[in-house]
């Protein structure tokens, strides 16, 4: 498929062989890929050497990640090490291949880092809708999403948000509406996928329990 891949290594030999190989690519050193950060609006890779000078490999992966790139990286190596292998790998990376390594190798991994970066963009760009539908809720359609989705009833909203079982039904209806899901299971499918459902089936805003049933002696 069609994307960018930014090469950082200081062999420029390699660099431009990879260049040859690549319709679209650029080589860059560390600095300059961080001071130019590359844009994520088209698939795109990054191919890194580990040892690069003035900042190595899995500092630039670290460098990366708290600036928000999502790029896919795919680490180069001609000194193998299993815990920098190891490490980059849990931080995040695609791939990791020790020099020389086979373009029968190396491209389709390119190929792959590429598919996987478009799959991401799609999917961030699938839940920027959802957060933007989200933020169309009023402050008390919010507290009936928030109590739908952990399962409480119309009844216990009402409940807990002091109103009747009628005005939130019309809540519910418009929080439906607004998020363009038509029945319950799609709603907390939805809520899962923003992370507004906590891995407990618990949100910021629960419902109090029923009140003890009185007894009579």
């Amino acid at each position: 498929m069609p994307g960018f891949v930014h090469i950082v290594d200081d062999d420029a030999q390699f660099a431009t062989a990879m260049k040859r190989r690549l319709k679209h690519a650029d080589y860059a050193s560390a600095q300059e890929l961080l001071d130019r950060l590359p844009s994520d609006r088209i698939p795109s890779c990054i191919l890194l050497d580990v040892q690069i000078p003035d900042l190595d490999g899995p500092a630039l992966q670290r460098r990366l990640s708290e600036l928000g790139s999502t790029l896919p990286i795919i680490f180069l190596t001609g000194y193998p090490d299993i815990p920098v292998t190891v490490r980059t790998i849990k931080a995040g990376a695609e791939n990791f291949f020790t020099k020389p390594v086979s373009s029968e190798d190396l491209l389709p991994a390119i190929e792959r880092a590429l598919v996987h970066h478009q799959a991401s963009r799609e999917q961030q760009a699938k839940l920027d809708v959802v957060h933007a539908r989200l933020a169309t809720l009023t402050p008390r359609q919010r507290q009936v999403f928030d109590l739908i989705v952990v399962g409480n009833t119309n009844k216990h909203i009402a409940r807990a948000l002091g109103g009747t079982e009628r005005t939130i039904k019309a809540h519910r209806q418009q929080v439906m509406e607004k998020l363009q899901v038509r029945t319950l299971a799609d709603l907390v499918t939805l809520a899962e996928r923003v992370g507004a459902v906590s891995a407990t089936g618990s949100t910021s805003l629960t419902a109090p329990p029923s009140p003890p049933r009185k007894t009579f002696r």
